[in-house]
């Protein structure tokens, strides 16, 4: 397979990339910044110098022509602005759903959050956080001609993976570890059982393959 990812420099997507070309995919991360390149190339994957803030839906289709499937893993990050969480984590994250659809993409994973939700309240920044992931997720699932999935992983941290997870429409809350977050998305992205679902993501019991497949039967 051809695996498009939208944020490609980011810690989850790094990891992605090293495990989807050790699988002998074929990998590509989209960057903003072309210093970053190197890293993607040491992950196994190819760099496309792309700002999806910016790109029209024309030059994001471009960037997917050919591919299998779209990971969308790009965030406006911690300390950004509520402007930004609007423009990236909506904005960009419905940009890329357009774009897989006009290059003929069906396959969309999207990493969300827990608790997200386009009807959440408050004014915090991290409330706009939430309701922009909430509007994109809604927009990915009921697009049509996408085959969506969306990941809404617990507390992310760096602690090494354990192979080990809680997978399911709720879990409750509770860490994860980026390692384990970047499993799953390889399994689900070949898990088509999994299309219309999603599925919250925290640390637990289960191995990664056995959770996916559990999830979508």
């Amino acid at each position: 397979m051809r695996i498009v990812i939208a944020g490609g420099h980011g810690q989850i997507a790094l990891r992605l990339e090293r495990l989807l070309a050790a699988r002998d995919h074929e990998v590509a991360g989209i960057i903003r910044k072309p210093e970053q390149a190197e890293d993607l190339r040491k992950a196994g994957a190819e760099a496309v110098v792309l700002d999806l803030e910016s790109a029209s839906v024309e030059e994001a289709a471009a960037a997917l022509e050919g591919a299998d499937a779209a990971v969308f893993a790009a965030g406006a990050g911690p300390g950004s602005t509520t402007e930004r969480k609007d423009t990236v984590d909506r904005g960009a994250a419905v940009l890329f759903a357009d774009a897989a659809q006009r290059a003929g993409v069906r396959r969309y994973v999207i990493v969300s959050s827990m608790g997200a939700d386009p009807d959440h309240e408050g004014d915090d920044v991290f409330d706009h956080y939430l309701r922009a992931k909430g509007a994109a997720d809604v927009y990915v699932l009921s697009k049509e001609g996408l085959d969506a999935t969306v990941l809404r992983p617990g507390m992310l941290t760096n602690d090494a993976g354990t192979g080990l997870v809680n997978l399911a429409p709720s879990t409750g809350r509770g860490p994860v570890p980026r390692d384990d977050v970047a499993a799953t998305l390889a399994e689900l992205v070949e898990t088509p059982a999994t299309v219309g679902l999603t599925l919250e993501l925290i640390s637990g019991t289960v191995p990664v393959a056995e959770a996916v497949r559990g999830s979508g039967s």
